[in-house]
């Protein structure tokens, strides 16, 4: 509003980095939770290999973090993938990582809800057989809130995200304090063993496992886009404090990362797919805790404040973090909408000035995702990670262009050599993300993966399939150079089933139009029903001439469609117009008892070339409570109409005077319609 100031509204580091980074920090908790679980295949002797790949993947934080931060700075106004792919690659692969993108904010609501299940299952075990509505009711809540216009406050992303961090930290803390004193932490898992699936993995099968674990623990990576495409919303210098915010970003999720990798290796934590198969002497029946919960239960104990704590800050995060997708998928919805690449409806806001379509649709998607797969978080992130890994690839590409053509216009050396420096950084981001792309893809696709690398092309497609049709449709409403040619005559045509009000007011409306020819059309389907009609008509001397169609099969459409073609047919300039009395009704069930006949008809008339369908509605009774009252006319209306002594005023409050196209009214009487005689 014109009253708002725009510096408040702009975020400063220590609330941008709960608002734009909860789901990179959120992801934390469960990424060590994929590796074990992945390793846990080859049984316990390939768990301490977890911290090879746990340092692979801090490795690949940290390119990824230093690459997008030269985004930061080179897109002020927002560097998404799409937008980078778009300015930098062309138009197919900034559609490629919409598609991306679009896949990626549905997943990141399907796992962040499912995983904050998750944890508060692992706290409260006598949920766990609800996860799946509860997951579903989550989702509904987020689609309610962010349809109400809930807008995202940095205060309050700020209370989980940074107690959720705390609390990580802490327990990190008091783990390494336990073990440096000689009180090793063991997690209640570790009594039971596990039953590899695969025994004597070597070679090509154990450098495969380790890709997959590698590729799994990824999901550490995701969501280290959205700072780069929040950067409008940071306090100036918005690149300066958004690049910073990235590095705090980073710093934090390496840190924590590590820290619960390393102790889960040191207290033992033990993880599979299916517990009761592969954990040796587990209780039948029982539910596995995440990592992170047997890890806060083995430090702070499992029935104390700290396990609750940790506990329920995990499942606030990641339920924020399934925020924001709410917030960057119908924006992304909307900006494909405005360019053409999704219906346009995207591109409208409901009355609380949200993308009420993109939400909608978002958690349709997300609940799906959910109940298809029961809300198992493992399961979910097989398909969650390709979207990630290919727009960050084209993210990368797309700046490696842009300093490329930066280079052609710089001539100060210093900044060239700036400008090289930061070619190299989005360099390296390319080629170790697209080498993850396909990592990703190769020990993934069998277990899930393939379902997105189907659904990318496919609304890859459908985006371009939507693109043609709006071009298609606006090359063909484009104006001719000689404009649109009036019409010879205009005849028009009232459809009439009985002599009542609505068709007295279609009466006269028609004939104030003053068309070539008016004729009151009604088809018989009963000889006794014509005969009243005609009696009635003759009655009331209406001064229209009610012309009567035989149906042979009591069809009405078919003879109205052959009457009107007639009309036409000798003389294509001319023009027929239908008046159609409608019912307006105020209950829903009203709209099956009226108006079918018309509907019908309508839908088949707005098929003819040449012929336009006017509606003259006619309110009943129920429909009152429903109207608008009028606002109140007065002079100072009218005085913006046009200029001298009063005259606009008067064309307010006097009826219109008689002009030449009176000459045109096909019938001789100008008095009201269907008054009887006198």
């Amino acid at each position: 509003m014109g009253s708002e100031r725009l510096g408040e509204t702009l975020l400063p580091k220590r609330l941008a980095l709960p608002v734009f980074c909860s789901d990179p920090l959120s992801s934390v908790a469960y990424a060590t939770q994929e590796i074990v679980l992945v390793l846990a295949l080859g049984g316990v002797a390939l768990l301490h290999l977890a911290w090879w790949v746990a340092a692979a993947v801090a490795l690949l934080l940290v390119i990824v973090v230093a690459s997008y931060r030269q985004t930061c700075h080179a897109y002020p106004q927002g560097g998404g993938a799409y937008a980078v792919s778009r300015a930098n690659l062309g138009r197919d692969a900034a559609l490629v990582a919409a598609s991306a993108l679009l896949v990626d904010y549905v997943l990141t609501v399907a796992v962040s809800v499912a995983a904050g299940v998750d944890n508060i299952a692992s706290a409260f075990p006598s949920l766990s057989p609800y996860e799946v509505p509860i997951s579903i009711g989550l989702i509904a809540l987020l689609a309610v809130m962010n349809l109400r216009g809930v807008r995202e406050s940095g205060r309050a992303f700020a209370v989980p995200t940074y107690g959720f961090v705390l609390i990580v930290m802490s327990m990190l803390g008091v783990g390494l304090v336990k073990i440096l004193t000689g009180h090793p932490v063991v997690a209640e898992s570790a009594k039971y063993p596990i039953a590899p699936t695969t025994s004597h993995i070597t070679g090509i099968a154990l450098g495969l496992l380790l890709l997959r674990a590698f590729a799994s623990g990824c999901t550490a990576l995701t969501g280290v886009e959205a700072v780069s495409n929040g950067v409008p919303n940071f306090r100036k210098p918005k690149s300066h404090n958004a690049a910073g915010t990235l590095m705090i970003m980073g710093v934090l999720a390496i840190v924590m990362f590590v820290g619960i990798t390393a102790l889960a290796i040191t207290s033992h934590v033990h993880f599979t797919d299916t517990a009761n198969a592969h954990l040796i002497g587990f209780p039948a029946g029982g539910t596995q805790q995440t990592v992170i919960a047997q890890l806060g239960s083995a430090v702070f104990g499992g029935g104390s404040i700290g396990f609750y704590l940790l506990q329920g800050l995990t499942a606030a995060i990641l339920v924020l973090a399934a925020n924001t997708a709410f917030n960057g998928f119908p924006i992304l919805a909307s900006i494909l909408g405005q360019d053409g690449y999704l219906p346009r409806q995207f591109s409208r806001r409901g009355d609380r000035l949200v993308f009420s379509n993109g939400v909608v649709l978002l958690s349709m998607l997300a609940g799906l995702l959910v109940w298809s797969f029961n809300a198992s978080t493992t399961r979910l992130i097989q398909l969650y990670i390709i979207g990630v890994f290919v727009s960050f690839t084209l993210s990368q590409a797309g700046m490696v262009v842009h300093w490329r053509r930066a280079l052609t216009t710089e001539r100060d050396p210093a900044e060239r050599r700036a400008i090289h420096r930061r070619r190299l950084i989005n360099m390296t981001g390319t080629v170790a993300t697209a080498l993850v792309l396909v990592i990703v893809l190769i020990t993934k696709f069998t277990h899930g993966a393939w379902i997105v690398v189907i659904a990318m092309p496919l609304v890859f497609l459908l985006m371009r399939g939507v693109y043609r049709h709006y071009d298609r449709v606006a090359r063909e409403l484009a104006p001719d150079p000689a404009g649109m040619v009036l019409p010879s005559r205009i005849h028009a045509v009232v459809l009439v089933s009985k002599l009542h009000k609505p068709t007295l007011r279609a009466l006269a409306f028609a004939r104030a139009t003053h068309p070539d020819t008016l004729t009151a059309l009604t088809v018989s389907t009963s000889d006794v029903e014509v005969r009243e009609l005609q009696r009635q008509w003759a009655d009331r001397d209406v001064p229209v001439p009610l012309t009567v169609l035989d149906s042979k099969f009591r069809d009405i459409t078919g003879p109205v469609l052959d009457y009107v073609a007639a009309i036409r047919g000798a003389k294509p300039r001319d023009l027929v117009v239908v008046y159609l009395p409608e019912y307006v009704v105020g209950h829903w069930w009203e709209h099956l008892l009226h108006n079918q006949s018309a509907l019908r008809l309508k839908a088949r008339l707005l098929f003819q070339p040449g012929v336009m369908v006017t509606n003259v509605p006619w309110q009943l009774g129920s429909a009152a409570s429903h109207a608008v009252a009028p606002a109140p006319v007065g002079r100072r209306l009218a005085t913006g109409v046009g200029s001298g002594s009063g005259g606009a005023a008067d064309a307010w409050t006097s009826p219109p005077t008689a002009d030449s196209s009176a000459a045109r009214e096909p019938t001789a009487d100008r008095g009201p319609v269907g008054a009887g005689r006198s």
